[in-house]
């Protein structure tokens, strides 16, 4: 799924008063204990990139929240947008040096991390702040719009918490600095002007900007991805929830009915009822209202992406549902 929500906005909301109190108290003992050592690094000087694991997760994140905002990049092997994501990630944590730290957890080694977080696809990035977990973005961005993130997170941390990072290691952010930076796509500027549209409510602008996209380089992942986010959007912007909801209940066997129901289950982030209620369609159904409802679960696949391994069941379970 493409990155949406990128903002810090509800840092305030989710950060309880009595844990911010409480990391403003450690970072400012850990300032004056670096204070009186000289400026020196203290001892549990900071890396600015390591892997976490279910049973570090405590002390590697948890605890080192309190001293310095910690993002999560939630990866894969098999995932490509990963690939790309990754070492951007390490190489803005070498440049920030230290304001914020990045921790790495693999997903298929890691599934109850990625449970708890509520990950729906990868790559996916939050961030812990004094042991609130923050959701940043899911999927590739442009850099600019992750340095906006970035920054916010810092700000925010700083302000709210009094958290403005840590001493890192010696040669640590050169090492991290190290990793290359991904080239830019020739489509990244019409890319990142359908974001924006996107994020602003814009949706026809969005739907236009991706189609160009498209038209130019047809098999252009990201730009299928936001375009189908799009579309979704703008199919219920002007549903009334309590009205779909109640017409899909009453009639089960209102094909259209089902549809509309589906695309609101995903807009709210239930995915497995989207796709259960349309494949539920597929099965009883035959001729047009058979393909009507396969043509949407196909869109909404677009939506979540082909990486996500609940597209991947799903897409088994249509495969036995046809054939």
């Amino acid at each position: 799924m493409q990155p949406r929500n990128m903002s810090m906005s509800g840092v305030v909301d989710l950060a309880a008063v009595k844990a911010a109190g409480e990391a403003k108290q450690k970072a400012e003992q850990a300032r004056a204990e670096a204070a009186r050592q000289g400026g020196a690094p203290a001892a549990g000087a900071q890396r600015l990139v390591f892997d976490v694991d279910e049973a570090g997760f405590e002390a590697e994140v948890l605890q080192r929240s309190a001293e310095v905002p910690v993002v999560i990049d939630f990866w894969a092997d098999w995932c490509e947008p990963c690939k790309q994501l990754g070492p951007l990630l390490e190489r803005l944590a070498a440049e920030y040096a230290g304001r914020f730290v990045l921790a790495k957890i693999d997903v298929e080694a890691n599934q109850l991390l990625f449970q708890q977080f509520g990950v729906q696809s990868i790559p996916a990035v939050f961030a812990v702040v004094a042991g609130q977990a923050l959701p940043l973005f899911q999927g590739a961005a442009p850099e600019a719009q992750i340095r906006q993130v970035l920054d916010q997170l810092v700000q925010v941390s700083e302000e709210r918490f009094g958290i403005v990072g840590a001493p890192v290691e010696p040669g640590a952010a050169d090492a991290a600095a190290a990793a290359p930076a991904a080239p830019a796509g020739p489509h990244d500027s019409a890319l990142a002007l359908a974001h924006d549209a996107l994020d602003a409510g814009d949706l026809g602008g969005a739907v236009r900007a991706y189609r160009n996209v498209l038209s130019d380089d047809p098999g252009n992942a990201e730009a299928k991805l936001g375009l189908a986010q799009a579309e979704l959007l703008q199919r219920v912007q002007d549903m009334d929830p309590q009205q779909v909801r109640k017409a899909a209940a009453e009639g089960p066997a209102d094909v259209r009915a089902q549809i509309a129901a589906a695309d609101l289950d995903l807009v709210g982030g239930h995915v497995e009822d989207a796709f259960g209620r349309l494949l539920d369609v597929i099965k009883r159904t035959a001729g047009e209202d058979r393909d009507a409802a396969r043509v949407r679960l196909l869109e909404l696949f677009e939506v979540i992406g082909a990486d996500d391994p609940r597209v991947g069941a799903a897409r088994t379970a249509l495969s036995r549902a046809l054939f």
